[in-house]
């Protein structure tokens, strides 16, 4: 196990690049020696708290960075949510973690000065993070993964993407996805930069964002497969600067990419579930000719991880054949808080290794590169994200305006997966108060695109939903 944490990481490079730009916003930034300064500034205040994990909810800049090297400093884990987040979800993660503290934007305003340099409290196999995903109980549940975990993530980012001092990462991704451990700490622990753009350039136009990094010459833009597509519609607003894009989440076609491989630019396609640290693997797709399905490769493991297509009795198929993706390694993190039924995805086997059963099937190449096909099982990517339509069907049918409600994922055109509920409504029944509803307990990309109302749910002789007798809401793809 590499013996450092992500804190004496981030320490050794502050001390051996003091004065290199560490986080780039428009109108300020600081260098590596600065960031570490307020990261002490923040710990004088729970320092000696005790908690075990942190929350926080924090805007997007260097004292949400800053907060999270404190937390990791302390020896707690952080526990992130965004704060437009549900307050319910919020309420829910908070809770579930056990969390006493929550650093907000105030709590790290008008911050003591302090010349004094805390004792490093983390060690290598203590909780660096909890991640919340989607849960089949209808409750999101956490993952909890390990400093050592992402520090050999961090060297496996260097190796492959060859990151470094000079270089200049775009923060875009939300801080409850992976991404952004990817953005900020496979950045920070090799020497190079994060470029946080304010909320209201985030949200604003692509064009708006571009010139963002051309201000700042960013050098590495990250982000799901719809955000890389996006960029390919308009590839003259790539800044110079860029030289590498990275695209996870879910699976990106040949189209998405069409024009960016006219740019001389590095483009990879990763792949890799929360629960083992970011990326298990690494395609490089801009040199690379598509699959005849017009996707591309998960590639092969990344340094420090191992990667085995398996049966059901967890043997090990011949090449080309058939079988889910299990992730063995450093990146396999602790589990789950509160030991859900999705614990038993964490197997250990009689010798004592452990590995991760993604529930994504798959195949190896010839060549030694692995293709993912689909889920084992119900779970869905929306929009990048992880979605079990079951959490969404649970908190569907607490809805008192409705009798009962169902929720299943079609794919649409281009292959992307998109959500209907399927609803037999009672007296009470608005679709405005559904929504409303809906809005105050999940994330915008959980809630169904479409929403059908039935007079019954169609059901076979055994009781159980007739999917075949369901109307299907048909949708074009936007990337074809």
């Amino acid at each position: 196990m590499n013996r450092a944490t992500i804190y004496s990481t981030f320490k050794t490079i502050a001390e051996k690049y003091p004065q290199s730009p560490a986080i780039l916003e428009d109108g300020k930034s600081v260098t590596f020696l600065e960031l570490d300064g307020i990261v002490n500034q923040i710990l004088s205040k729970f320092y000696d708290s005790g908690d075990k994990y942190i929350g926080i909810v924090m805007s997007h800049g260097i004292m949400q960075v800053a907060a999270m090297l404190a937390v990791l400093k302390s020896g707690a884990a952080y526990v992130p949510a965004e704060p437009a987040l549900p307050a319910d979800r919020i309420k829910y993660m908070m809770k579930n973690a056990g969390v006493k503290l929550v650093i907000d934007d105030q709590f790290c305003s008008n911050l003591p000065r302090t010349d004094k340099d805390f004792p490093d409290r983390s060690v290598p196999d203590g909780i660096a993070y909890v991640l919340y995903t989607s849960g089949t109980t209808g409750k999101p549940k956490g993952v909890m993964v390990e400093n050592h975990s992402v520090v050999n993530y961090a060297h496996a980012f260097e190796q492959e993407m060859k990151i470094g001092p000079g270089d200049v990462m775009l923060q875009y991704s939300i801080c409850s996805f992976d991404i952004f451990v990817e953005e900020v700490f496979a950045t920070l622990l090799n020497g190079g930069a994060l470029a946080i753009p304010s909320k209201e350039i985030h949200s604003g136009s692509m064009e708006g964002l571009m010139d963002f990094c051309k201000r700042h010459k960013v050098t590495i833009l990250d982000g799901f497969p719809y955000f890389i597509a996006d960029i390919n519609k308009e590839p003259r607003l790539i800044p110079e600067s860029v030289n590498l894009i990275i695209s996870g989440g879910d699976v990106v076609r040949a189209n998405y990419i069409s024009r960016l491989k006219d740019k001389n630019i590095r483009i990879y396609n990763t792949y890799g579930p929360s629960e083992t640290t970011v990326c298990s693997n690494y395609y490089r797709i801009d040199t690379a000719i598509p699959l005849e399905d017009g996707t591309f490769p998960i590639g092969k493991p990344v340094a420090g991880v191992k990667v085995k297509i398996l049966d059901e009795n967890f043997h090990e198929v011949p090449k080309g054949e058939y079988g889910e993706i299990c992730i063995f390694g450093e990146g396999v993190s602790h589990g789950y808080l509160g030991n859900p039924p999705e614990q038993a995805n964490f197997v250990t086997l009689d010798d004592g290794t452990r590995f991760y059963r993604s529930g994504d099937m798959g195949y190896e190449l010839p060549d030694g590169n692995m293709v993912f096909l689909h889920r084992r099982d119900d779970q869905v990517m929306i929009l990048g994200r992880r979605v079990e339509p079951e959490e969404v069907e649970n908190v569907l049918n607490e809805y008192q305006g409705i009798d009962r409600g169902i929720v299943r994922a079609f794919l649409d055109e281009a292959g992307l997966h998109y959500l209907v509920a399927y609803i037999v409504p009672n007296l009470g029944f608005t679709l405005a108060g559904l929504k409303k509803w809906l809005k105050s307990k999940l994330a915008d990309f959980m809630i169904p695109e479409f929403f059908v109302s039935l007079h019954k749910i169609p059901l076979t002789v055994r009781g159980k939903v007739d999917n075949e007798q369901l109307p299907v809401v048909l949708k074009e793809g936007e990337y074809k």
